[in-house]
C-alpha cells in the first residue's frame, strides 16, 4: 500500500505544470496547425505557451529535412512543395527560436491532409464484425482498412504513469490506475493481442494519414488530480511522438477539455457530457461538441445552434439505421458507431 501511493506521489510531482502552462516534458513553442495541402502549403504558426511571459525574436530551422520548410517574418511555417518527394505524406523539422528570455526549440511533424472526411468514427476501432478486440491495434488497423474519418479509443494511466488503452476502470481483475505497467503489459485481450499502451497505439495510427485518432480521456477512478496529471502525460507523450496532427481529443470530464486546451492550444477538442449548450462550449473556445443521440433528440435545435457558433458535431454511439439516416440529413460532422460498415454503407449511397 506504501508502494502505491509512492507511486501516485510521484507521477503527480513529475507531472506538475510550470506557470507558463505546460508540462516539464513539454517545449514552450508549438504550431498552431500540424497539416499541409497541395491547395494550403502553409502550416501554421510558431508559437509560445500563454503564460510564457516572452516574444520571439527569430526563428531557425534544422534537421535533414529543414529544406522542405521556409518560414515568415511572422513566423508561419510553410512547405516548399517542389521540394516533397514523390509520395511523401509527413516530415520533420527542428524549430529552434530565439525568445526575450533566452533560446528555445521543438522537433515537429507535419502531416499531408489526406485525412478522409466521410462522417464515420469507429467507436473503439472497428471491432464488432471484424474478429478485433475493442481498443486494440487491430481494431484500429481494421478502421482504417474499412476508410473511416476517425477511430475512437480510450486512455487510462497506470500507478506508475503508463499510459494505456482501456475503457473500464479495470481489466481483467485489474484496476488500471492501481496496477503497474508490467502487470498490465501482460493482460491479453479477447484475440490474444497484448493490452495496447497509448504509445503502441500512436505509433501504429501514423503510419497512414487517412483516419485521424479520437482519444477519450477516461475520469480516474482516484479522483480529479489524477484524471488532470493523465491529461499531462497524454499531451506530453502525443508532442514527443510528433502525433498532434493525427489526434482529437475528447473528454467527459470538462476540466480535462480545459486542461487540454491549455497545454495544447491547437487542439481540436470536444466535450462529451451533454450538460452544456452549444453557445456555452463556444464561449469557452471549444472545437466541438460530441454528445449520445438522445441529448440531442431532447434539445433538437442544439444542431442549430452549434452549426451557428462554427462548433463541430459529433453524436454518440449510434448503431441504429434509422438514427443514422436522420444525423446525416442533419448534416452533422462526425457519427460514431460501432457499426462503421453499416454507416459507410449509408454514404456510400447517398
Amino acid at each position: 500500500m506504501k508502494k502505491f501511493f509512492f507511486l501516485i506521489l510521484l507521477q503527480l510531482a513529475f507531472l506538475s505544470v510550470n506557470s507558463f502552462g505546460q508540462t516539464k516534458e513539454q517545449s514552450p513553442l508549438y504550431l498552431t496547425n500540424y497539416t499541409f495541402s497541395d491547395k494550403q502549403p502553409e502550416v501554421g504558426q510558431v508559437k509560445l505557451r500563454a503564460g510564457n511571459g516572452s516574444q520571439i525574436k527569430a526563428i531557425t530551422l534544422s534537421g535533414p529535412q529543414a529544406g522542405i520548410f521556409k518560414i515568415s517574418k511572422d513566423n508561419k511555417l510553410t512547405i516548399r512543395k517542389e521540394k516533397l518527394q514523390p509520395g511523401q505524406n509527413w516530415a520533420d523539422v527542428v524549430v529552434s527560436a530565439k525568445t526575450t528570455n533566452g533560446n528555445v526549440s521543438a522537433n515537429f511533424r507535419v502531416v499531408k491532409d489526406a485525412f478522409i472526411r466521410n462522417k464515420v468514427v469507429a467507436h473503439r476501432g472497428a471491432w464488432k464484425n471484424t474478429g478485433a478486440a475493442e481498443n486494440s491495434v487491430a481494431a484500429l488497423n481494421q478502421a482504417v482498412a474499412l476508410g473511416c474519418e476517425g477511430s475512437e479509443f480510450d486512455v487510462r494511466m497506470s500507478a506508475d504513469s503508463v499510459l494505456f488503452i482501456n475503457h473500464d476502470p479495470d481489466i481483467q481483475g485489474l484496476s488500471v490506475a492501481k496496477s503497474t505497467s508490467d502487470q498490465l503489459k501482460s493482460v491479453k485481450l479477447s484475440s490474444g493481442e497484448n493490452l495496447p499502451t497509448l504509445e503502441d497505439y500512436l505509433v501504429a495510427g501514423m503510419k497512414q494519414n487517412k483516419t485521424k485518432l479520437v482519444l477519450e480521456i477516461k475520469a480516474s477512478e482516484l479522483g480529479k488530480e489524477n484524471s488532470l496529471a493523465a491529461t499531462r502525460k497524454i499531451v506530453a507523450l502525443v508532442e514527443k511522438l510528433q502525433a498532434s496532427a493525427w489526434v482529437d481529443y475528447i473528454s467527459f470530464d470538462y476540466e480535462v477539455c480545459q486542461e487540454l486546451m491549455k497545454l495544447a492550444p491547437y487542439a481540436h477538442v470536444a466535450y462529451l457530457n451533454g450538460d452544456k449548450s452549444p453557445a456555452e462550449l463556444a464561449q469557452a473556445k471549444f472545437y466541438g461538441l460530441d454528445y449520445h443521440f438522445s441529448v440531442l433528440q431532447k434539445n433538437p435545435d442544439w444542431i442549430k445552434q452549434a452549426q451557428q457558433n462554427k462548433l463541430t458535431i459529433n453524436v454518440w454511439t449510434v448503431n441504429d439505421k434509422a438514427v443514422m439516416e436522420n444525423l446525416l440529413k442533419e448534416n452533422v460532422d462526425f457519427i460514431t458507431t460501432n457499426e462503421p460498415e453499416m454507416l459507410l454503407n449509408l454514404i456510400s449511397v447517398k
